[in-house]
């Protein structure tokens, strides 16, 4: 299945069914009054947060959603059959944006949640709801109301607790293989990954409280990609709900300490231009494929790291399983703590389920 996580759409509500004018003609029975009825209301457009969908790519080939219109009203007192409404399922973390404004209307999260976007007219009254005692035949009806519509923008972003970052070759996939069952394209060439991949990890033993993470799999970044260059920037949206993200820098890379610092520029540069908060979320820093390089060697890169950033980073190798489990440590605490601050203590142990097929 393919990914696509941004998508336009048209959404229309049903249209209330009309009054009915109408007489009762029957033989032998001189005064039948009135006896037409009432419009069926319109279908509402709701959407249903699912879990077998983790892709809005369904909406790439219909784009226009309309619910059904109610029934006019007939004679013999019948109102219209009400029109039925427009359920559209989408995955969780799907946003609803307005397109000509450009404002949030709804966050869909949590699992089952239905959201009434659009309400369907209502009816029209028939002339025997106009029927009094002063107005013994009355010839009064109402249209049904009109449907609602709108534009939409369907954003999806992943529910992921850790994403992970770096330049293209750092050895995201790698490692997101190693520590789940995710499977990711891995290869020794640039832009592998296309698209992202979703792994659940678990750290520590369920005796001592295990933390059950999911992590997300990201296309590798490049300079200028805030302003559109190469492919991560059109999934940085999905690291705005991460609890910690863990940015991975090849310690084989001539220009490591560049490297570093081009991935902060590029997250400040998309705060900037989309009003999010990346560049502030908590992180975890590594080098990986220390495997390649003897242990002196390292530790002067960690010096140097130290000394140009502040702080010493971690070293990790996921090939060779060095130093693995004390990366995931550090980010079991962040998203401990995460869940701790953000999350109600009734929603705790709640796990989005979340799978990305290839």
């Amino acid at each position: 299945m393919k990914f696509l996580d941004e998508v336009r759409i048209y959404a229309r509500s049903g249209k209330g069914g009309h009054g009915c004018v109408s007489f009762r003609r029957e033989k032998y029975i001189e005064f039948g009054g009135p006896d037409g009825g009432n419009g069926g209301k319109g279908g509402d457009v709701i959407f249903k947060v699912v879990d077998n969908l983790n892709t809005l790519i369904d909406y790439r080939f219909q784009q226009h959603h309309k619910a059904e219109n109610g029934q006019p009203g007939s004679g013999r007192q019948k109102t219209g059959r009400g029109g039925d409404d427009l359920i559209l399922p989408v995955p969780p973390g799907t946003e609803l944006i307005n397109t000509e404004t450009g404002d949030v209307i709804a966050d869909l999260i949590e699992m089952g949640t239905e959201f009434k976007l659009l309400k369907g007219g209502f009816g029209g009254r028939g002339n025997l709801s106009y029927k009094s005692s002063t107005n013994q035949a009355p010839r009064e009806f109402t249209e049904g109301e009109e449907a609602e519509e709108i534009e939409l923008t369907l954003r999806l972003k992943v529910l992921a607790d850790v994403g992970l970052l770096g330049l293209p070759n750092a050895g995201k996939s790698t490692f997101i293989s190693a520590v789940s069952n995710a499977k990711p394209k891995i290869a020794d060439y640039p832009f592998t990954t296309l698209k992202p991949a979703l792994g659940m990890v678990r750290y520590g033993s369920t005796k001592d409280g295990a933390t059950d993470m999911v992590l997300a799999d990201l296309p590798g970044l490049i300079e200028g990609a805030a302003a559109g260059v190469g492919l991560g920037h059109k999934f940085l949206k999905h690291v705005s709900r991460c609890a910690v993200v863990l940015h991975l820098v090849d310690i084989t890379d001539e220009n490591y300490l560049d490297s570093y610092q081009t991935i902060r520029n590029e997250l400040t540069a998309y705060d900037a231009k989309f009003n999010s908060d990346l560049a502030n979320l908590p992180e975890v820093m590594a080098l990986s494929k220390v495997d390649s390089l003897p242990p002196e060697e390292i530790a002067a890169k960690q010096a140097d790291f130290k000394t140009r950033y502040g702080f010493t980073p971690l070293t990790m190798s996921a090939v060779a399983g060095i130093n693995v489990q004390d990366v995931l440590k550090q980010l079991s605490e962040q998203v401990k703590t995460f869940r701790a601050t953000y999350i109600p203590e009734e929603e705790e142990g709640a796990e989005a389920k979340i799978q990305l097929e290839d």
